[in-house]
């Protein structure tokens, strides 16, 4: 583990903290967001829906369990970002191929330590989501303040362009998949089923590929921009809208293509941002809120069953449920922490969508249920046109 230096952090209200620095050398600005969760922060560090953004962990203690080669949900980190109390210096865990530190200085990301994290929290919590900046090679604070400030933000942006794949692929199957499903009774009912899923990269993590395929999906991932007649033209019984990062309404033709599916009968599911891509097709408006959903431990009600799940969360930006049109539109799920809209579906064609991860990786595994619409809308798709 690379020996620790001085790290400077600043928040736009100019706010300055000194750490421990660790990771990579670096100067770099972006938008400060915290995460709840207690534990899995490989899984969070490399989850594409966290571009542009840096991450303060309200969890003490990091990097105890290092990083292995199985937890990655992309294949680099995508913070610009970490920032953490205390930093483990050893790593305990069979599993383990490196250190935390010195995967993060591999790929460029730079990490302060020895904060108080507790105070930053609080600060974020009060008066919203902040820029930042961040220096581990000796940057004075005046010159990041400035960087801070003057750097434009995500609002309005089109993040997704940099982290969605370049060409259409297949993903490739493995048995150990099937160890991310819980619902057993699924897999007994519809294995095999050989559904074609065409699964849209905003910015996708790899589980919900996983899911899909341990579901006896055969899922083709293509790039954010892909149009819906490239979608018809493949012929999938069903479209899978992934999370992704930034602003949603900076993707117009996303939420274009998405319009067009729906009005095609295709099943669609959205997550995260799909969830807010389907939103905005169906003629809804979207808004920031104050310090964003980041963690594994965010209560959703079902308002049909009234059940209570426990979910993993990760996004900035909400569907607004006045802008829907209640005669199209069933509000499904709900947060209770804030009220806001955390679930939708049509009420005459077989489209979904959650704005919290199912799929989990990190979380609890409360939701994965709520793939089984999806599945049983193409199932019936594909029974009818038999």
């Amino acid at each position: 583990m690379q020996e620790r230096t001085l790290a400077t952090l600043v928040l736009e209200d100019g706010f300055i903290y000194h750490g421990a620095a660790f990771g990579a050398q670096a100067d770099t600005v972006f938008e400060l967001v915290f995460n709840t969760s207690m534990t899995g922060y490989q899984e969070i560090l490399t989850d594409p829906s966290y571009k542009g953004q840096g991450v303060l962990f309200t969890v003490s203690h990091l990097g105890n369990v290092g990083i292995n080669t199985e937890d990655y949900e992309a294949a680099t980190p995508q913070v610009s970002a970490m920032v953490i109390r205390s930093l483990s210096p050893l790593v305990s865990n069979w599993r383990a191929s490196t250190d935390l530190s010195s995967w993060l200085a591999q790929h460029g990301v730079p990490g302060i330590s020895g904060i108080d994290t507790r105070a930053i929290t609080r600060k974020l919590r009060d008066g919203g989501t902040m820029k930042a900046a961040i220096s581990t090679k000796g940057t004075g604070a005046e010159a990041l303040l400035q960087m801070a400030r003057e750097w434009p933000g995500l609002d309005g942006r089109d993040m997704v362009k940099e982290v969605t794949c370049a060409e259409p692929y297949h993903w490739l199957p493995d048995e150990s998949e099937k160890r991310w499903v819980t619902s057993l009774r699924f897999l007994q009912k519809r294995e095999g089923a050989g559904f074609n899923v065409v699964l849209y990269d905003f910015g996708a993590k790899y589980n919900i590929a996983r899911h899909l395929s341990a579901r006896g999906a055969k899922v083709t991932i293509v790039p954010a921009d892909t149009s819906a007649e490239e979608v018809l033209a493949m012929k999938p019984d069903g479209v899978m809208l992934s999370n992704g990062p930034g602003d949603p309404a900076g993707l117009p033709y996303a939420a274009e293509a998405v319009r067009k599916l729906i009005e095609a009968d295709l099943p669609i599911f959205g997550i995260c941002l799909g969830h807010q891509m389907i939103g905005l097709a169906l003629g809804g408006t979207t808004a920031r809120l104050k310090f964003g959903h980041h963690g594994g431990n965010h209560p959703v009600q079902n308002l049909d069953t009234k059940a209570v799940y426990v979910t993993s969360q990760n996004h900035n930006f909400m569907v607004l449920p006045e802008s829907l049109d209640p005669e199209q539109v069933e509000i499904t799920h709900l947060s209770l922490n804030d009220g806001s809209l955390e679930g939708l579906k049509m009420k005459n064609k077989p489209v979904y969508s959650v704005q919290f991860h199912p799929e989990a990786s990190p979380g609890p595994q409360d939701a994965h249920e709520i793939f089984e619409p999806f599945f049983d809308a193409m199932w019936h798709r594909i029974e009818n046109r038999e």
